[in-house]
């Protein structure tokens, strides 16, 4: 008698527009296979408390697929959970063993960005200590795109073309007085510069970008947005959230709130703030009226602007990571590498998921202007593809 096999599934760490997407490909993946598909209720953390769904049973139809992958945020919901190392963590591991047995996994997959990647690392090394069977396999995704291993990260191209359209109408929002201003759009990226420097794929070009590769220089960038209002009124700052000084503090330090602690793998509970120090700084010293515009949550939810190549690539992964758990590979990632980039191609890898967990991949200092306050346009021309064209405007302010 056959055994029946099950692929088990759960997402973690901050939503996005295409996660979504990549849940589809697996449940379609698992029906094709004849798999029960099982999901995990609030990720890991959930699944320890015994939360789990039948997910080829709540999306038995292409319909149902499809418009799961244009759904916004986690379907499955989300944790922040870290695991302890397998050595040290014996009983919480037990327990997941334990579960993943009552519910017959024959696969584990996780959904997400860095920490996942660290969650399926471990949960594949403490399998192999212990004979399992099942296999661990990855599917990335982060709005930041700093995974090491992929050429780029599902969930990056919607992020990336919301930034762009936003960018695009605030510097139209931001032109309509006739006096001197500077407004400083904040984006996330907690330690790489990648969806930040997407504000430059705007019809409307920013002025200045600022990425946490480069340490910020005060004195420099006010002398620059200085200049800047010598020759016009209205002045756009693209900012990351990571933006740091030459010392490595964090700029939204200095205006964080009292108490802000950080979350079960040492970030910062709320990163947010660089924008409206340095609105206060442009304020103070330049003497014009300047503003701090905040993306926040809407970078990763705008379903309505998500990008169409980030939602099939996103599919796509989900699809061959269960295609390459049932031939019998573990311990692995779901990658993409680029193939072309006119016309673009990817194609999916796999890479092992060990040399991807806690590592960050940052913007090459090759694709970042002489100065640090620009994008170059081979940055531009590798995300071009990514994020689609962009809602149709004016491409110039009067």
């Amino acid at each position: 008698m056959a055994v029946e096999k099950c692929v088990l599934v759960g997402q973690s760490g901050g939503p996005t527009a295409a996660i979504n997407a990549s849940l589809a490909g697996v449940i379609a993946a698992g029906i094709l296979e004849g798999a029960r598909v099982e999901g995990m209720r609030y990720g890991i953390q959930g699944f320890l408390d015994g939360r789990s769904v039948r997910l080829d049973e709540a999306f038995g139809s292409r319909v149902d697929l499809d418009l799961l992958c244009n759904t916004p945020a986690s379907w499955l919901g989300s944790c922040r959970f870290k695991l302890p190392s397998p050595t040290e963590g014996h009983d919480v591991y037990e327990r997941l063993f334990r579960r993943f047995d009552e519910v017959g996994a024959s696969a584990v997959l996780y959904i997400g960005g860095n920490d996942s990647m660290d969650t399926i690392a471990k949960l594949a090394s403490y399998g192999q200590q212990t004979g399992s069977d099942i296999r661990f396999v990855g599917v990335p995704k982060t709005i930041d795109n700093d995974l090491v291993g992929t050429d780029h990260t599902p969930g990056y191209g919607s992020a990336a073309r919301f930034v762009a359209t936003a960018m695009n109408e605030l510097a139209y929002d931001a032109d309509v007085y006739n006096l001197k201003s500077v407004t400083f759009v904040e984006i996330m990226g907690r330690d790489a510069g990648w969806l930040t420097a997407s504000c430059a794929l705007a019809l409307v070009e920013p002025d200045v970008v600022l990425l946490p590769e480069v340490p910020l220089n005060e004195d420099a960038l006010m002398e620059r947005l200085g200049s800047l209002l010598a020759e016009k009124n209205t002045v756009m700052v693209g900012v990351s959230e990571g933006v740091r000084d030459a010392s490595g503090q964090l700029v939204c330090e200095r205006a964080a709130a009292p108490g802000v602690g950080t979350d079960e793998f040492g970030h910062l509970a709320t990163l947010s703030g660089a924008s409206r120090y340095l609105a206060a700084l442009a304020k103070d010293r330049l003497g014009c009226k300047t503003r701090a515009v905040e993306l926040s949550t809407l970078q990763r939810c705008a379903s309505y602007v998500a990008s169409q190549t980030d939602l099939n690539e996103a599919y796509d992964l989900g699809y061959a990571a269960v295609e390459a758990a049932f031939a019998g590979e573990t311990a692995k990632m779901c990658a993409l590498e680029r193939v072309s980039d006119s016309p673009y191609e990817v194609r999916t890898k796999l890479v092992d998921v060990l040399a991807v967990a806690n590592q960050v991949r940052n913007v090459p200092s090759e694709w970042i202007s002489a100065d640090g306050m620009g994008v170059g346009e081979g940055l531009r021309t590798y995300m071009r593809p990514l994020v689609g064209e962009l809602p149709a405007q004016l491409a110039q302010l009067d």
